[in-house]
């Protein structure tokens, strides 16, 4: 592996996912307050959805994608495959276990307390109800994994990459040609979108993903191939240079249809009561929309933001801590609201503050205790500097 052509860093790759794991910080602080359904909710209102519907049906997406295109950069540096599966499983699994056995049960008893009338403590809880492999009030499952769900789908999407790795070496020349032949130019921004509408209309109809790994195929025929895509584009600068160009086309078509779909979200809340086949549009400005915006969103990296700053090391560093630590902090923090009546905004106010210093005090104790940074997500060092 260590023959192939090295990957070099894309530092707008880098701020891209900065900002998106901000925003979908952002995105589960506002699940406080919207009418979807959330462990803890301090509201149900339906406009709050509005502004969540502009990044709701891409912000995963284009993590996966740039997931992808980082682990073909870790990949060319291992020597052999084995020492590529080994070593992300050490950095997703450690931490992946870590959130599920720490950072997660007290989401789920603050969820079954606030919302089903859970009357044990969180020891209680911890020690006789979180492994205890049921249904609690045979609502609410036990043990879970939560918002980690993307990382444990993130590391079987690894092996399946390593495996491919593994049996299919011989032909990698060809299959990077054949991506680039098919994907480069228009068919990277089309092709994609033909599929989404697919998946999203024809193939899995009204259906939601389920994030339970075993199943969840509508989940499986996103971020799978968006992985891929990612992994694909990183030997190709065919690809990134069409979407370096078609960059603002893009970004109008995806901004027009989240205009079509906040518009529906806006008469019919939920589509409840909405005319026949406008369930369809919506799925279909759903997709445009989130395809769209991943080809803008890395059009504008590629010609705007590859480039370094101080900055960019300790937020990359500091974006997969963040990750771990963010959601409980907003559900703890929302279960304490609750029965205070304060004003909504500074509720938020307090969520948004709460949630930011919580995330940054977790990622500095954690890179400058030893033993803590595998936890964490983080490599091996004594914390001094980002260790990257």
């Amino acid at each position: 592996m260590t023959a192939a052509a090295p990957i070099p860093r894309h530092y707008g790759l880098d701020w891209l996912r900065i900002g998106a794991f901000a925003i979908l910080i952002l995105y589960h602080i506002g699940m406080v307050f919207v009418p979807w359904g959330f462990h803890v909710q301090l509201a149900s209102l339906p406009w709050v959805a509005i502004p969540m519907l502009a990044s709701n049906p891409w912000r995963l997406m284009l993590l996966f994608v740039v997931s992808g295109y980082a682990t073909r950069a870790l990949a060319v540096r291992h020597p052999s495959v084995f020492s590529f599966a080994r070593g992300r499983s050490i950095r997703l699994l450690v931490p992946l276990l870590f959130g599920i056995c720490v950072l997660v049960p007290p989401q789920i008893w603050a969820e079954l307390a606030s919302k089903y009338g859970y009357a044990g403590s969180y020891w209680a809880f911890w020690t006789h109800d979180w492994l205890s492999f049921r249904a609690i009030g045979g609502v609410v499952p036990t043990p879970a994994w939560n918002h980690l769900w993307f990382v444990g789908y993130l590391w079987v999407y690894t092996m399946a990459i390593a495996l491919m790795l593994a049996v299919g070496h011989r032909w990698a020349g060809a299959a990077q040609r054949v991506f680039d032949r098919v994907l480069g130019g228009w068919g990277g921004a089309v092709l994609p979108v033909v599929a989404l509408l697919l998946i999203d209309i024809r193939f899995f109809p009204g259906q939601s993903e389920t994030h339970a790994l075993l199943g969840d195929w509508l989940a499986h025929a996103i971020y799978f191939p968006a992985l891929l895509f990612g992994f694909g584009m990183a030997g190709s600068e065919r690809v990134l240079d069409s979407f370096r160009r078609g960059w603002a086309v893009a970004g109008v078509i995806a901004l027009a249809s989240y205009a079509i779909a906040a518009g529906l979200e806006w008469r019919w809340p939920g589509l409840v009561g909405a005319p026949e086949g406008f369930g369809i549009l919506f799925a279909g400005a759903r997709a445009v929309q989130g395809w769209m915006a991943v080809v803008a969103l890395i059009g504008i990296a590629e010609r705007f933001w590859n480039r370094d700053h101080p900055w960019r090391r300790t937020l990359t560093e500091a974006v997969f801590p963040f990750y771990l630590i963010h959601q409980t902090i907003i559900i703890l923090v929302a279960f304490a609201l609750r029965e205070l009546g304060w004003p909504l905004w500074l509720d938020t106010v307090i969520l948004i503050a709460a949630t930011v210093a919580g995330c940054w005090a977790f990622y500095l104790l954690g890179r400058n205790v030893r033993w803590l940074r595998p936890l964490i997500g983080l490599r091996p060092g004594d914390g001094s500097k980002p260790a990257i």
